[in-house]
């Protein structure tokens, strides 16, 4: 294997949500720095930064009925019962949560937690708190997927946070959805929950890192048991 083919392969694809910001930073970065030279590394760095943001690598997803993949990279900052958004339709009574929240060096590519056929989207403005807070599943501004294959029900809900002031869907209702399928993203910071069907036990724990459309949230083949409910303090 010859060198150019080695840096290739090692290359991370670009989403294509990234290339116009990358550009800006590009041109940007050219024309301030040919006035200002010591800026013009500044905003190398920063375009190289934008650059790493929107990278889209190819991810393994693991196979098997009943299994909920993570949606997103980031860390678990809860894990228990909370009602769903009202938007989603899924009912009143707490469902299991598991929030993840993502700092502004994840990946922010979304990937579907569970395949079937897209329900429910709905989107809904809201504030820009910090997305690690758990009243940001309440307050701030967000945009919520119904997945439903049979009988199962899987809620996912886009968050923006402090710095995140752009959440992207790709889907529409309709559609249908594999397991670990690309459907969004959001810039910059942010945060996704996921809610299960009713007495659903979480195979995840707090502050464990996530792997988006790899790491298995829940196993809903298995039997169930009573929740716990922990969230992440800052």
């Amino acid at each position: 294997m010859s060198i150019v083919d080695s840096v290739t392969k090692a290359m991370v694809p670009i989403h294509r949500e990234g290339w116009p910001f990358i550009a800006i930073a590009l041109v940007a970065t050219v024309v301030i720095g040919y006035f200002i030279s010591p800026l013009f590394w500044i905003g190398l760095l920063l375009t190289g930064w934008v650059c790493y943001f929107f990278r889209d690598p190819q991810r393994v997803t693991p196979v098997g009925d009943g299994l909920v993949i993570s949606p997103a990279d980031g860390i678990v900052s809860h894990v228990g019962l909370a009602r769903p958004p009202v938007e989603l339709e899924l009912g009143s009574e707490p469902l299991m949560r598991v929030s993840i929240f993502m700092n502004v060096f994840n990946c922010h590519v979304n990937r579907a937690p569970f395949g079937g056929k897209v329900l429910r989207v709905a989107y809904r403005a809201g504030k820009f708190l910090n997305a690690e807070l758990d009243k940001a599943s309440e307050d701030n501004e967000r945009n919520g997927l119904v997945i439903e294959a049979g009988d199962t029900r899987i809620g996912v809900v886009q968050i923006a946070g402090l710095v995140a002031r752009r959440i992207v869907c790709f889907v529409r209702e309709g559609e249908n959805l594999s397991t670990g399928e690309r459907f969004g993203l959001i810039r910059f910071g942010s945060r996704l929950d996921v809610y299960f069907p009713a007495g659903t036990q979480a195979k995840v724990a707090l502050g464990q890192t996530m792997i988006a459309g790899e790491t298995v949230l829940a196993d809903l083949t298995e039997p169930q048991g009573a929740a716990q409910t922990l969230t992440r303090v800052s």
